[in-house]
């Protein structure tokens, strides 16, 4: 069965060939294991509208939580691949240009050293295969990148995180104060306050570089 497209990042084509190496270097050291990050809320700051936690739609409110970068930077040492998976229905209603969302991704990139960002621009409405609760942007990004589903991780906010990872076989991790709990009853293996303490869930989970 054909998998769901997601809408790439841009790239070049040097950035193209850049990314391929990365991908055969990953596979040929046996990095198959992946953390699949939700972005709004794990790695950024939401803001608030209409009294709801939603994605910023400007580069100027776009804010990185504390200590994301050097999580990250723990993964990649422990030789998981780190792929941000985000829904920006912003893009597809016109709320944000797709410019500002890339231009908030390079400025992820310069600080947080993600191996790769998938994005689905859809509502729920347009019965797309990509936008979560839907797994297919981890399962496009785990048959581009050899990722072994089964030995990875989700983290998210959300209950879409959840149920994304869930159903692509993940093991998922929610952070914040909520139960992750939403239709079709998923719930997370674990709960932590921030991605930091997600990761050193993940890295004891995997006797990895923590100390008990």
């Amino acid at each position: 069965m054909a998998l769901p497209r997601v809408e790439p990042e841009t790239a070049d084509d040097g950035d193209e060939m850049v990314t391929a190496g990365a991908v055969a270097r990953d596979r040929a050291a046996g990095h198959d294991r992946a953390v699949f990050l939700d972005r709004d809320g794990v790695l950024n700051a939401n803001v608030e509208r209409d009294g709801r936690a939603v994605a910023p739609v400007r580069l100027e409110d776009f804010r990185l939580l504390p200590g994301v970068g050097d999580a990250v930077r723990r993964l990649k040492a422990a030789g998981f691949q780190v792929v941000v998976v985000t829904n920006q229905p912003d893009i597809g209603t016109g709320r944000t240009a797709r410019e500002i969302v890339d231009a908030m991704h390079t400025e992820l990139r310069r600080h947080v050293p993600v191996d790769d960002i998938r994005i689905c621009t859809h509502v729920d409405a347009d019965g797309c295969g990509c936008r979560k609760p839907r797994p297919g942007m981890l399962l496009e990004a785990a048959a581009e990148r050899g990722i072994v589903l089964g030995r990875s991780y989700m983290v998210g906010d959300r209950w879409r995180d959840v149920g994304a990872g869930n159903t692509a076989g993940c093991t998922t991790i929610l952070v914040g104060a909520g139960d992750g709990t939403g239709p079709g009853g998923h719930r997370p293996a674990a709960t932590v306050p921030a991605l930091p303490e997600a990761v050193d869930l993940i890295l004891r989970r995997e006797r990895i570089g923590v100390t008990s």
